[in-house]
């Protein structure tokens, strides 16, 4: 809990750089905290300009993290926009980010959607499935953020084309 004997002598820029030395954040996201730690609206604006401009707060920065972030956790597209979106980060940055670290990592989405299913289901992930057993994966990767075609991809990877 936020001490009130600390918030009268606390700056929102002090408060900020605090935060940010723990982990990136939003500029909405340092906004909503540092509002709620009682400092004005006008003082938290100022103080988050001042560090985008030295560097040490950057949206793009932090769709960055995220984004490598929930690669790794086996999250899709469609998940990890939405997230970016929830906590503030513009649409188009964030749509920007994720095409940049698709070129730089060479995501292929279908195959990452493959991935997933392959450590929740094992290798024999595809073959010889129910209706409601592919229903259920089905379910697992669009929850996990995949669209539709790389749902479609995924399923269809272990099984012989005809």
């Amino acid at each position: 809990m936020w001490d009130v004997a600390k918030a009268a002598d606390s700056t929102p820029r002090g408060d900020a750089i605090r935060l940010l030395a723990r982990r990136e954040y939003s500029r909405h996201e340092l906004t909503e905290r540092l509002r709620a730690r009682g400092h004005d609206g006008d003082a938290v604006a100022d103080a988050l300009q001042q560090l985008a401009d030295e560097g040490l707060q950057s949206d793009e920065r932090f769709a960055e993290c995220l984004l490598r972030d929930r690669i790794l956790r086996g999250q899709g597209p469609i998940k990890m926009l939405a997230e970016l979106g929830r906590r503030g980060v513009d649409r188009q940055l964030a749509r920007q980010s994720l095409v940049e670290l698709e070129r730089q990592q060479g995501v292929d989405w279908s195959e990452r959607a493959s991935e997933v299913l392959r450590r929740r289901f094992g290798e024999d992930m595809t073959q010889g499935l129910s209706p409601r057993e592919r229903a259920r994966r089905e379910r697992f990767l669009a929850g996990r953020g995949f669209d539709f075609e790389q749902v479609r991809n995924a399923l269809r990877g272990g099984e012989e084309e005809l």
